[in-house]
């Protein structure tokens, strides 16, 4: 980047987006401030997806409704939330000692 580097009306369009209408950030999905939303046909149906909600902590409203159809979209996006960050395992830089144990540098042994 150059010595005078301005942002674009791109890079300042794609940090308003991430706002809603409002201009304040959205809360994460299953929290008090956003509960999970869903509709479902059956008592039974609700009392087996309370279960699901209460033993992963989040905060859920559920409507039972026979007539329409049931909705469980948040608990599906919730389920794929992961729920530890992933962690990669550092790769040697090219001026270090190789892994292998030869007293090399890895450019000159495994790299």
């Amino acid at each position: 980047m150059g010595k005078h580097y301005t942002q674009t009306n791109l890079q300042i369009d794609d940090r308003v987006s991430q706002r809603d209408f409002s201009g304040k950030r959205q809360a994460r999905l299953g929290t008090e401030k956003n509960p999970a939303s869903i509709t479902v046909k059956t008592e039974e149906r609700k009392a087996e997806l309370e279960t699901v909600f209460l033993d992963n902590g989040w905060s859920y409203t559920i409507v039972v409704n026979e007539e329409v159809d049931e909705n469980v979209n948040d608990l599906e996006l919730l389920k794929q939330i992961p729920k530890k960050t992933t962690v990669l395992e550092k790769t040697p830089g090219r001026n270090d000692p190789c892994s292998c144990g030869s007293g090399k540098k890895y450019k000159k042994c495994c790299g």
